[in-house]
Formats: structure tokens, C-alpha cells, sequence
């Protein structure tokens, strides 16, 4: 596992299910509440409960009380209407917990299973670990806010002694403002599609924190607050699991900025309801709306020791139709990085809104890609994972930084003939992999041992002789229920 040792970022999340008995209310948690109350429908743009952007407050940051707390949410609602040009519809209540709090409320039991597991294992993003447990390390002490359901939630690690976040607060509050005027629900069903729509969503909400930045000298601001990054700094994050969920809030930012220097505001609006399909969009503005990631069709071709993993039906029985995923651009850059062979620096590159550059030329030509997992002898799973590229040269170039992963991860090359490697038991990722590249396809099957290979994809004369199987079409199903909005439940900040 590699480190970041510069977390320079404002990482807010949904919330996960709640499961774990909360502690009780501290008197400091319980005097830091503003509930929310009535606007007026016919106030100017820009007034807010009687409150201007240009509003001066006698404010203690070190001491402050509900009636403080009230007076900055609404001058930052009507600073943020300036900006925006949009009027909130509603009042967002507010309030102020502790880590400790949040942490358990926001615990969770159970296991992701062996489908999303071995997504995350073939990825070479999660080995070993259960990846909800690698998705709570990074969550748990890295939410500095969310919002849900017309509340914002601010989490700190003592309630008694601490600062307002300037930014976190305006970002939660830009999250209420698109909820009232274009709702955060989401059609994504795969890694990468969800990424890319809350790519849109957490972009505005990082874009409009910097425009108000940009007005604290002509307004009066408070001093902004460095408590959640020194928190965060060289914390031992899985780091490509971060990097993934990370994307959105990373390149989301400079997307809708150059929505917004390209078409105004209004064309931010329209992208809400033509939302980009794609992390390689957020990476890459110039590519939305028109370059729509390929579809990918994976043929089953295991044999009878191996089955894949298929969706379930509307009363929660197995189907036939096979269960897959889409990874996408963003996430292969993650891999790449967290297995060293991305080497320059996270943030070389990346604009001032950016902080990180998720650009890699082995990830620049992704069109596209499907992962099926398979269930085999003992319950042990292995994978089929086949990636379109926008040339042949782009194929080859993701080949050769997969194989460089692969020497990373200490595998040897087996066998004779093709490109079959064995990463070694006592290793994480242990296994083995097999590459194949034809054209503008590289196609990736894992599994537990050489053998298994070709009881998870059949080749040669044993795929000749056997009978065709279904055909599995882009991934269906996300598989971080916790990395982006959704309108019934959380929304994260």
C-alpha cells in the first residue's frame, strides 16, 4: 500500500448504513443545531433571511453560538445566489458532530461479497481486505461533511474547540441548492457512470466554494480553517480505493468550470440533465457530451467448474443475465498509481482546481470495458476483464503498464507460450493472470492458479469445441453503494 503524503483535499461522502448504537449528545453538539425556517418566495436573488452577501458579522470564530451559526448559513446561501444566479427554494437546517458520533452512526456490518471483492482484487485496488472494511478506513476519518434531506451535518473532532470550515460549509449548502433546483438522484448503474454524474454534482460543489474564495476581498470572510487537512495529512489510506472514489470531487471542479467558461451557466444546468456518461469526460472536458464510452461484450466461454456471477430478479432470485461492471478511465489511473507505475507526482499537472491529475497517457485511450467475475471450486472467484482503447497503440500502451503492475507485484512469467503470470502465494494479489491483446482490445482473466485460468476463459481447441455462452453487456451494478449522491438516501457533501 502506498501513502499520500500531501491529502490536500475536502473528501465529503454519503453516509453509510446506519447500524451501530450513536453516543449520547454532548451539551457542545446539542447548542451547535440551527434548525431551518421559512424564505420568502418574493425576495430579491441574493437576500437571504434578511442577510446580503455583502452582510458584516460580529462573529467570535473561537465561541460560536446558534445565533452565529444561523447568520453565517444565510449570508453564505446569499453569497451563493449572487454567484449562482439561482435562489434557494428552501431553508437547509445545520449542525455541528462529533468524529466519535459520526463514526458510529455511520458504521456498518456485513461483507461487500465476492463478486464486488473480486472486482477490487482484479482491479489490483483491494487484496486481501474486505473492501467495505478498506472503504471504512477511508471514510471514516476523512468526512468533514455531508448533506441529506434538507440537513448539513458537520463533523469535527471536538465539538467544544473548533472552527467553522468555510468551504466545506458553502459546499454542503451548494449541494441543498441542486437538490432544490435539479435534484441529486442518479441513473448510473456501473462504477464508472456513477463516478461520472457525481463528478458533475460534487464539480459545482467545489467550483462555487473557489468562486466565493475569490470574492473574500471584496466581502468579508472568515479566516479559513486548516483543521481537516492537517487531520488528514499522511494518513495510510488504501490509496487506489481513495483515488477512485476520490475522482469526482478531483476533476469534477475543472469539468463544470469549463462548462461554465464554454457556455455560461446555463450550459452547468444542461448537464444535469445530459449528465456526463463517463470518468474519461471528467478528465477530459473536451470529450463531453459526445464521446460516449463503447459498449463491451463479454463472451462467457468458462467450463463446467467455473459459473458466472448473474443478477438477480425483481424477488431477489438469481437470473441469467450475467453480472458485471465498468471500471472506467478515473479508476484505472488508480490502479496504476497505487501499484507504482504511475511515477510522477499525484498533483504534476493538475490545474488549481484540480489538485490531482488523473491523466496517464497508458489511461488517456480508454473507450471503454466490462469485468465478470466467476465463482469456481472451493467458492474461490477469478475474473474475465476485457478493456476497449481508442487505437491499437492505446491498447498497447495499457499492456505494457499492465505488465509493468504485474512486475510490481513480483509476478513471474509461466508457460511456454502466451502471456500467462503467477504472482506468488506469500504476495498480495497472489494468483494468476493471463493478457491478451488483439488490436484495440486487451482482455485480462484472473483466477486463483494457472490451471484455473482456462477453466474461466476456454482457448484453443477447447473453446472450438465448446458450445457458445451469453453474452454479458456493460456492467450493471455499482458496487460502492457509499461513493456518490442518491435521492433516498445520504447525499454526500
Amino acid at each position: 500500500m502506498r501513502r499520500l503524503t500531501a491529502l490536500g483535499f475536502l473528501l465529503v461522502a454519503a453516509l453509510l448504513a446506519l447500524t451501530a448504537v450513536a453516543p449520547a449528545v454532548s451539551p457542545a453538539e446539542e447548542r451547535l443545531r440551527v434548525e431551518a425556517g421559512d424564505l420568502d418566495d418574493d425576495r430579491p436573488l441574493g437576500e437571504v433571511a434578511g442577510y446580503t452577501a455583502e452582510e458584516t458579522l460580529d462573529i467570535d470564530a473561537d465561541e460560536l453560538s446558534p445565533a452565529d451559526l444561523e447568520a453565517l448559513k444565510y449570508r453564505s446561501m446569499a453569497r451563493i445566489e449572487e454567484i449562482r444566479g439561482l435562489r434557494f427554494e428552501e431553508d437547509v437546517a445545520l449542525e455541528v458532530v462529533s468524529r466519535e458520533r459520526y463514526r458510529a452512526e455511520s458504521s456498518r456490518e456485513g461483507e461487500a461479497g465476492p463478486f464486488v471483492n473480486e472486482v477490487w482484487r482484479g482491479a489490483f485496488v483491494v487484496g486481501e481486505t474486505d473492501v467495505d472494511d478498506a472503504l471504512a478506513g477511508v471514510y471514516g476519518d476523512a468526512v468533514v461533511g455531508y448533506y441529506s434531506d434538507g440537513r448539513i451535518v458537520l463533523v469535527v473532532e471536538e465539538p467544544d474547540s473548533f472552527r467553522l470550515n468555510r468551504a466545506t460549509l458553502v459546499h454542503e449548502l451548494v449541494h441543498a441548492l441542486q437538490d432544490q433546483r435539479f435534484g441529486l438522484g442518479r441513473e448510473g448503474e456501473t462504477i464508472d457512470e456513477r463516478r461520472a454524474e457525481t463528478g458533475l454534482i460534487e464539480g459545482e460543489a467545489g467550483y462555487v466554494p473557489a468562486l466565493y474564495d475569490d470574492r473574500c476581498g471584496e466581502w468579508e470572510c472568515l479566516p479559513q480553517d486548516g483543521e481537516e487537512r492537517a487531520e488528514l495529512r499522511e494518513r495510510p489510506f488504501d490509496v487506489g480505493l481513495f483515488l477512485s472514489i476520490y475522482a469526482p470531487y478531483a476533476a469534477g471542479p475543472s469539468f463544470v468550470a469549463s462548462l461554465r467558461e464554454t457556455g455560461g451557466w446555463e450550459a452547468v444546468g444542461r448537464a444535469f440533465e445530459e449528465r456526463p456518461a463517463s470518468t474519461e469526460q471528467l478528465i477530459h472536458p473536451d470529450r463531453y457530451p459526445n464521446d460516449r464510452p463503447e459498449n463491451v461484450s463479454v463472451e462467457d466461454r468458462s467450463d463446467d467448474g467455473w459459473e458466472p456471477f448473474t443478477e438477480e430478479d425483481g424477488d431477489g432470485n438469481a437470473s441469467t443475465a450475467l453480472r458485471t461492471e465498468t471500471v472506467g478511465e478515473a479508476t484505472l489511473f488508480a490502479t496504476l498509481f497505487e501499484n507504482g507505475v504511475v511515477s510522477r507526482p499525484i498533483d504534476e499537472g493538475a490545474g488549481d482546481l484540480g489538485r490531482y491529475n488523473y491523466s496517464h497517457p497508458a489511461t488517456d485511450g480508454w473507450a471503454g470495458d466490462t469485468f465478470l467475475a466467476y465463482r469456481g471450486p472451493g467458492n474461490r472467484t477469478g475474473h474475465v476483464w476485457e478493456l476497449a482503447w481508442e487505437s491499437d497503440r492505446d491498447a498497447a500502451e495499457f499492456a505494457d503498464a499492465y505488465r509493468d503492475l504485474l512486475e510490481e507485484r513480483g509476478a513471474e512469467r509461466i508457460g511456454a507460450s502466451g502471456e500467462t503470470y503467477r504472482i506468488p502465494e506469500n504476495r498480495s494479489f497472489s494468483g494468476a493472470y493471463r493478457l491478451t491483446v488483439a488490436g484495440d482490445r486487451v482482455t485480462v482473466v484472473g483466477g486463483p492458479t494457472a490451471d484455473a485460468l482456462q477453466g474461466i476463459r476456454l482457448t484453443g481447441a477447447e473453446r472450438a469445441a465448446s458450445l457458445p455462452g451469453p453474452t454479458a453487456p456493460p456492467g450493471a451494478t455499482e458496487l460502492a453503494p457509499q461513493a456518490g449522491p442518491t435521492a433516498a438516501r445520504a447525499e454526500p457533501g
